[in-house]
């Protein structure tokens, strides 16, 4: 009992002393997982704590159950926006790019510390992937907003390119041990890892899905079950040959990209499981490195780490970026923004694992080179993007979403804004009925909704919103950008005439109506559904597409509609697809007219009439 809580009392201890330095790291700007290394570096055999641990295969364990925690939640909170935004120079990075290093940095590794080819480029895997906490950690500590295209880019590359390192590295150990087998060999039993890692990743995670969606369990057992499936998917698809790295990655993507039941507790869970798996993976591996036997390497793994940072990675990125229209500033930024991190130093454990006659070297030299890269790059990620004028305004988005667990299928968050100075609603529009606040906070005290009815900037404002109208939100209250009547994102692609009729609408657009409103004008429905109390913005669902009120009079009659064909975040509702047989003819006509209009918008797009 004595020695139980004897080891309890130093982990936890180290845990509370990485988290009390953070904070000291927060203000300086430091890198946390530098941080985490340093506090296991401290506590180690050679620091000032003592403590002995060199035990590999435990220390692989748990680091391979902690970088599948990481690598979930690092697919959980990518949008599937950024893969259509930068899927291509991402994955590139991520296969090519991580190839090319992995070639560079071993050529150079043989020359420099006399390791056999093999023994080389497996170095040269070990540290070919970057770290996608630390990344964006640095950047939100130094207050910079990257541009759209740079920061999916690093995003994708930073989760997807582990999987790439860990596969060579395997490969590489196994050849070191076996030697190298026949090329179509090699060909498969990379086809086969990427492939099965793939699709039991995709199975696995709609799997995960429809358990979350279906299953009515309490609230706090949710997370539990994401987090059991999550490693169900990573231990069964190494079992079976895959890539269980690639596979978690793929079913948090999945998992993240669909309607999920508790979505936002079950990001909040996994962000703070993720921070948690980093600390005990930096200060365990921290814990395990003999700092002593670093300096039989010291010369040669900081010429390497120089090597890394200003040739090796630079090279395979403008390689892979080239057919990318990237500006060079843009190409100079992502080359330099490739920390090191925990997946170099875990996988630096493989040889040592392996067998291999030369495993603590190149052990010894990834922990150099990791160390190296958080403290240049690191320390130097905002000042690098001020000087190559990258950064653009921040974009105002919720300060917090809870969503809200409702009987039924009703499905609703409450999101908190602190209203931005220059947004639309301090400018003067009113927000409609469906955006109108529930709870107004203006310095500290509580304005009652109905008494504040113009917003200043700072006023903190909590709406009850679907999660599709959330965008919109953003747009009246976090944006900076006007909205006018041309803002086809808030008033719809297309003009109607509020004296139109449903009936005339749902003909032309091939879309459902009761026959008891089919008579009534535009204008007459919207008096109807919202009591006489109608304002700009003001919205109603009508099959596929949204009704939106553009502009009232004095008395607040509508004078002026809009119609989205696809409106921003929604899902399609299951309506029937035909309530009477003229109703295929009219279908027919609004498919051609959405057909018709998005060619429209292609042409405008590209300048032509």
């Amino acid at each position: 009992m004595e020695t139980t809580s004897h080891f309890i009392l130093v982990g936890s201890t180290l845990l509370i002393a990485s988290i009390l330095t953070s904070f000291a790291a927060v203000r300086v700007g430091t890198p946390l997982l530098l941080i985490f290394l340093g506090v296991g570096l401290l506590a180690g055999e050679d620091g000032l704590g003592g403590l002995r641990f060199d035990d590999a295969e435990v220390a692989f364990l748990i680091g391979s159950m902690a970088l599948a925690v990481i690598l979930f939640e690092s697919g959980l909170d990518t949008r599937i926006s950024s893969y259509r935004l930068a899927a291509w120079p991402a994955l590139s990075l991520a296969t090519v790019g991580v190839a090319a290093t992995t070639g560079l940095f071993g050529a150079a590794a043989h020359h420099l510390l006399g390791l056999p080819w093999v023994e080389a480029l497996l170095l040269g895997a070990v540290v070919s992937s970057t770290d996608a906490a630390a990344v964006f950690f640095l950047m939100r500590v130094g207050g910079i907003t990257i541009r759209d295209r740079v920061r999916s880019t690093l995003e994708i590359e930073s989760g997807s390119n582990d999987p790439m390192a860990i596969l060579l590295t395997v490969m590489l150990v196994e050849a070191a041990r076996h030697g190298w087998g026949t090329p179509l060999e090699l060909g498969l039993e990379f086809a086969r890892q990427l492939g099965f890692g793939a699709v039991l990743g995709i199975l696995g995670g709609l799997l995960m899905v429809g358990l979350l969606n279906r299953a009515r369990l309490e609230p706090g057992f949710m997370p539990v079950i994401s987090l059991t499936m999550a490693l169900f998917v990573f231990s069964g698809t190494n079992m079976l040959g895959g890539s269980g790295f690639l596979a978690v990655y793929v079913a948090g993507l999945v998992a993240g990209n669909v309607s999920l039941r508790g979505a936002q507790g079950l990001r909040r869970f996994h962000s703070g499981l993720t921070w948690l798996s980093q600390i005990v993976m930096f200060v365990m591996l921290g814990l395990l490195a003999t700092p002593r036997e670093f300096l039989h390497v010291l010369g040669p793994a900081l010429l390497l780490a120089a090597f890394l940072i200003l040739v090796a990675r630079p090279v395979a990125v403008w390689l892979c970026l080239m057919p990318f229209r990237f500006s060079p500033n843009e190409t100079t930024f992502l080359a330099w923004v490739g920390l090191r991190g925990a997946v170099s130093i875990l996988l630096a454990l493989v040889p040592i694992l392996g067998g291999l006659p030369n495993g603590q070297i190149i052990f010894n030299t990834a922990f150099i080179v990791v160390i190296v890269s958080l403290m240049v790059q690191g320390w130097t990620i905002p000042p690098m993007a001020r000087w190559l004028r990258l950064i653009v305004p921040p974009r105002t988005g919720p300060v917090d979403r809870v969503e809200l667990e409702l009987p039924g299928e009703a499905n609703h968050e409450l999101v908190a804004y602190t209203v931005h100075p220059k947004s639309a609603v301090v400018r003067g529009l009113r927000p409609p009925g469906w955006a109108r606040p529930s709870l107004v906070i203006r310095e500290g005290k509580v304005i009652p909704p109905h008494r504040a009815r113009t917003l200043l900037g700072g006023d903190h404002v909590y709406v009850f919103s679907a999660p599709s109208k959330v965008p919109l939100l953003d747009r009246l209250y976090g944006g900076v950008r006007p909205i006018d009547q041309d803002d086809r994102e808030f008033f719809g692609d297309l003009v109607l005439s509020p004296t139109a009729t449903v009936q005339q609408i749902a003909v032309m657009y091939g879309l459902p109506m009761s026959a008891t409103r089919a008579e009534l004008t535009l204008a007459e429905l919207f008096r109807q559904e919202y009591g006489g109390a109608v304002e700009p913005g003001d919205r109603m669902r009508m099959g596929a597409v949204e009704l939106i009120v553009r502009d009232i009079d004095e008395d607040g009659t509508v004078t002026g509609v809009g119609l989205a064909l696809e409106p921003t975040g929604a899902a399609k509702p299951r309506v029937p697809l035909f309530q009477r047989p003229g109703d295929i003819a009219a279908a027919l006509r609004g498919w051609w007219t959405r057909i018709a209009f998005r060619r429209w918008q292609k042409r405008q797009r590209r300048g032509r009439p």
